[in-house]
Order: C-alpha cells, then sequence, then structure tokens
C-alpha cells in the first residue's frame, strides 16, 4: 500500500510511531510477510524471525517495543520463548498471535508473560487496534482523529462523525470505514479489504465486500450531498472527495 497516501491524516501518530520497532515471530512465510507489510504501512520498523531461536537471538539483541509471537515454532516453541525472555528481563510487550484458542491455551500465554492474545484467523483490523492498544499503555503512539472532508474518525472513542452528525456503525462496518480513511485516496481491491477487516485468508467468491460496502454508503453518504466512497469498476473501492 502507498503510506504517504495515509500519513497525511496521520502525522502525529506517523511521528510517534517512527520510532517504535515490532518483532514478528511467525513460520508461516505468506503471513509473516502480510503482517511486516502492513504494520509498515503503519510506520513502524518492522523485523521477522521464522523460528523460535531467531526470534529468541532478536529479542534479546535489539529493542523492541512490541513482540508479535506465534506459538508453533520450529526449533523452539513460542511459549518458551516467552519465557526465556522473560527470565533474561526482556521488557518489550508481548503479544501472542496463534491458532491455538483454548481458554487453556490464553491462560497459559498470560501466565508465561504476554501483554495479549490473539487467536487465528484474525482481522488485520483487530490486530492493528491490539497492537495500538498496548503501545499507548506505554506512552509511545498518539492515535489521532482522521479526517476526510466533514467525515471524522476518533480511533481512540470510536465516535464517528459527518458534519457533526452522529453515525452508528456495526464492529465491521467501523472497521472498513477506518480502513477507507487509512487510505484516503488510494484505491483498494476487494481482496485487500476482505483480508485486512475478515481475516488474512479470502474466499474469492464471497460478496461479502460489496454487501458491506453498501452498508457504509447508506451510513455516511446518503443525505450528504457529496459521496465519498467510490468504485473504481474492475479494481475496488476508493474513499476520496469528489
Amino acid at each position: 500500500m502507498n503510506k504517504k497516501a495515509r500519513l497525511d491524516d496521520r502525522e502525529l501518530a506517523a511521528t510517534s510511531a517512527r520510532d517504535v520497532n515490532i518483532l514478528v515471530v511467525e513460520d508461516e512465510p505468506h503471513l509473516a510477510e502480510s503482517i511486516a507489510r502492513r504494520l509498515q504501512e503503519e510506520g513502524y520498523g518492522v523485523d521477522v524471525a521464522q523460528d523460535g531461536l531467531e526470534g529468541q537471538r532478536l529479542g534479546l539483541t535489539k529493542k523492541y517495543q512490541l513482540i508479535v509471537l506465534d506459538l508453533l515454532l520450529p526449533q523452539k516453541d513460542g511459549l518458551q520463548v516467552l519465557r526465556w525472555l522473560r527470565r533474561n528481563k526482556v521488557s518489550s510487550m508481548v503479544l501472542i498471535l496463534t491458532a491455538k484458542s483454548t481458554v487453556e491455551d490464553r491462560v497459559e500465554g498470560l501466565k508465561g508473560g504476554a501483554d495479549d492474545y490473539l487467536s487465528k484467523p484474525f482481522a488485520f483490523a483487530e490486530l492493528i487496534a491490539r497492537i495500538e492498544t498496548l503501545l499507548r499503555r506505554q506512552g509511545v503512539v498518539n492515535i489521532p482523529i482522521l479526517r476526510v472532508a466533514d467525515l471524522e474518525l476518533d480511533i481512540e472513542t470510536r465516535i464517528v462523525r459527518r458534519a457533526s452528525r452522529n453515525i452508528h456503525l456495526t464492529g465491521k462496518e467501523y472497521a472498513l470505514l477506518e480502513l477507507l480513511m487509512r487510505n484516503k485516496d488510494r484505491t483498494l481491491t476487494r481482496r485487500e479489504i476482505a483480508e485486512h477487516v475478515w481475516g488474512y485468508t479470502f474466499d474469492t467468491g464471497t460478496n461479502v465486500v460489496d454487501v458491506y460496502i453498501n452498508y457504509l454508503r447508506k451510513a455516511i453518504d446518503e443525505g450528504f450531498p457529496k459521496r465519498l466512497i467510490h468504485t473504481v469498476r474492475g479494481v475496488g473501492f476508493t474513499l476520496k472527495e469528489e
């Protein structure tokens, strides 16, 4: 994605995030690359380790504000890595991201020293929100209000307004709007939208993106003189001033 397009409205966050480094420890190459790319688009510095031993080495030798850690890793499993890092006084925030999703797994991870736990499959919008929440605990990132024309989205309070009128959205509608606003003036494909809002895998046979785009149009465009959500035929959708 074009990082510049989103930094126009996120200058404060980008300035704060510029010094934030995140380590992604994930052995599935496509997923690791997708997570790293998404975090880089947010302005973070990102390193990737594809096994537990490499994650352990990087976690100890470099300073990371946050580590995204899978549990099912080759060489050394993620829970062992986490416990080893904590024993060695590594204070980085740790977000476990794993297919292990039972209550017992979550409890074990949190007791092992993790700060948060997110199960796969996941939506990138939720991953970013959880990372921002963890970083805010350290006073690292200031979260701004996103603005396009007379539309405002307050990321911290999740309040959406257009021309001073409050707009009530469902969770998925909110995530979709946030994605579009972070990428204003840029065309997002249906696959990009689905992977970021619904999860990192996408069934090309579904029309869920079009359905939710229509819901969002009714919420933020209906009754206003200028449309903000536009269809780019054969490509996808964009949010911009006409």
